[in-house]
């Protein structure tokens, strides 16, 4: 074979198995919660590691993009892609960007969204061969803040939940992710597509999620470049401080140098954050 050919070849085969991957809707036809006529359809993407490195676990990947987007080419596929090389069963979720125009009450339906993935992947572990008590959640930027939501509200719910299922994450991820909503510390952009620019000190006190940390809170891995100029590290370390007041395990993995929005490759650093996250899923899944 040429090297024209084996060139098509692969490209092919890049192609074939990009295609591969399930793509489940994530309500039934008809029964999605919130939405108007026209509205997004949300959805989860299936990333499945070999049956020889599959481990059991598996992570939902929440891409950022200030609650107006979903950066999924630079966040959410590589780190799926990732996963999937460690034995991570990876699960991308399409959640609803808020808007008015489309759906009610904007401003839970993507926690509405990332709880009925839990939901969904847990009441369907045995068809992923994934242990239902090691399903984590990993978010970037906007989607670190609806990670952290997830896990500070997974008692409230907007979902029928008949088989009681728990909404609650067994541990969570957040890169350089938007956790507050202060007017001194939050990420304006986020919280006005998220909220509206007329919000008030209730609605910022329920989604800042630093100050909603509880002993039930899922143990937290943490990553945040000290120079970040989109999200202040200090949603990170403040995030941090909550969980550690509470005892509840916390790894908090900063880099000196980098921009905001490096995914899984800051190219400023020769060590990167997935593969010491990796490393801690190792380490803490069994502590529960």
């Amino acid at each position: 074979m040429n090297k024209l050919q084996y060139l098509i070849t692969s490209i092919c085969f890049l192609t074939i198995s990009v295609k591969a991957q399930e793509v489940i809707p994530l309500y039934p036809e008809g029964q999605v919660p919130f939405a108007k006529a026209g509205a997004e359809i949300p959805k989860l993407t299936v990333f499945r590691p070999e049956r020889n490195l599959a481990k059991g676990t598996a992570i939902i990947v929440c891409s950022g993009g200030s609650y107006g987007g979903r950066a999924n080419n630079v966040e959410g596929i590589p780190a799926c892609k990732k996963l999937v090389e460690a034995g991570i069963t990876a699960f991308l979720l399409d959640y609803r960007v808020p808007k008015a125009a489309l759906m009610e009450r904007k401003e839970i339906v993507p926690l509405t969204d990332a709880q009925r993935a839990i939901q969904y992947i847990r009441e369907n572990a045995k068809k992923y061969k994934i242990d239902p008590s090691r399903l984590g959640i990993m978010g970037f930027s906007a989607g670190g803040h609806l990670v952290s939501t997830v896990g500070t509200h997974f008692d409230k719910t907007a979902l029928s939940n008949p088989k009681n299922t728990s909404l609650r994450p067994d541990f969570m991820a957040l890169i350089y992710a938007v956790v507050s909503f202060a007017d001194s510390l939050g990420h304006k952009i986020s919280r006005n597509n998220l909220i509206g620019p007329e919000i008030t000190k209730e609605a910022i006190f329920e989604y800042s999620n630093e100050l909603q940390v509880t002993d039930k809170t899922p143990p937290t891995y943490l990553s945040s470049s000290m120079v970040d100029r989109g999200v202040d590290v200090k949603n990170s370390l403040y995030f941090a401080a909550a969980l550690k007041q509470h005892n509840v395990p916390v790894e908090l993995f900063l880099y000196e140098k980098g921009p905001h929005g490096y995914g899984v490759n800051n190219k400023t650093a020769k060590v990167q954050w997935i593969d010491d996250f990796i490393d801690w899923i190792k380490k803490e899944r069994y502590k529960r």
